[in-house]
């Protein structure tokens, strides 16, 4: 099998960021006709076509965007090996890529992984979000460093990686100024019962967890919507669409950056963090930074 020409793949890799072979031209100081015929060349060699071409625009095929992301990940790679080969201190940990699972509350990912930018070592932090299932399979691909979730690791799993519980947090419960008002008529959790409700979907642990609390409590609300992307359900409750729940730890930034109010809370409601990590014992600076933090505020 003929090796890739990685002087063919720059150019691919360009032209795809880029959108246009004049910009790549003028940015490299040669001909489009060179960046062409390289591209024209890659494409042989590979047996498929790269790009759809329409006009002086130069859109990827399905096989271009899979090509694209290998390409991007070989040269952030290269830019990588070229600061290390230089000496830089601290560079071997430059990079921190964690996985974050997409029903996390988008606040409290923040508040999870500030404590890694108080280390003295020079780094970049890199998030990707997804679900469980596909991250943890980056995880084993040594594509991440770290996988940040709301339930740990099933006994089950063929996946040889560790949780490590972070952080556990009751539940507090959000409304706009003018719910809420009405709302604090009435005692907690009663004041739930026939009000509209914002929840997060069905597959998130905590929805799970509230169900079972609402049952528990006799309230029966009206589910007014369901998100798997937490920063959408608070958006929704800032409008005064249905009352919205969130980690206990983090309230007072959601009633500031959402301008909503605390209409009650429990502690019967536990969101529990996970670090899912591919070592039971914790190497990685960055992680051990983030780990070690975050169970300190946890206690």
């Amino acid at each position: 099998m003929t090796p890739v020409n990685f002087n063919q793949l720059y150019y691919f890799y360009l032209v795809a960021k880029e959108g246009s072979i004049a910009r790549v031209s003028e940015q490299l100081h040669v001909t489009a006709q060179t960046i062409s015929g390289q591209l024209a060349a890659l494409e042989h060699s590979t047996g498929t076509a790269l790009f759809v071409r329409s006009g002086k625009k130069w859109a990827l095929t399905e096989l271009g965007r899979v090509t694209y992301r290998y390409a991007e990940d070989i040269f952030r790679l290269g830019d990588e090996l070229r600061t290390v080969l230089k000496g830089h201190h601290g560079v071997q940990w430059q990079t921190f890529t964690v996985g974050v699972t997409d029903v996390l509350p988008k606040a409290f990912i923040y508040e999870m992984l500030r404590p890694v930018f108080t280390l003295p070592e020079q780094l970049r932090l890199i998030c990707v979000e997804g679900d469980q299932n596909q991250l943890l399979a980056d995880l084993a691909l040594n594509k991440l460093d770290l996988v940040l979730s709301d339930q740990p690791l099933s006994p089950s799993s063929p996946l040889k990686a560790y949780s490590h519980q972070i952080v556990e947090s009751g539940t507090s419960f959000f409304a706009s100024p003018s719910l809420s008002a009405v709302l604090k008529r009435t005692s907690f959790p009663a004041c739930l019962h026939m009000q509209p409700l914002l929840l997060q979907s069905k597959r998130s642990i905590i929805r799970q967890r509230l169900d079972a609390w609402f049952a528990q409590h006799a309230v029966s609300g009206q589910i007014v919507a369901e998100f798997d992307d937490s920063a959408l359900m608070k958006a929704f409750g800032q409008q005064g669409l249905g009352i919205f729940s969130a980690p206990s730890l983090i309230e007072a930034k959601i009633c500031r950056q959402y301008e909503v109010e605390v209409v009650g809370r429990t502690d019967q409601v536990k969101e529990v963090f996970y670090a899912i990590s591919p070592e039971r014992k914790l190497t990685h600076p960055a992680v051990l930074q983030l780990v070690q933090a975050l169970a300190q505020s946890g206690n």
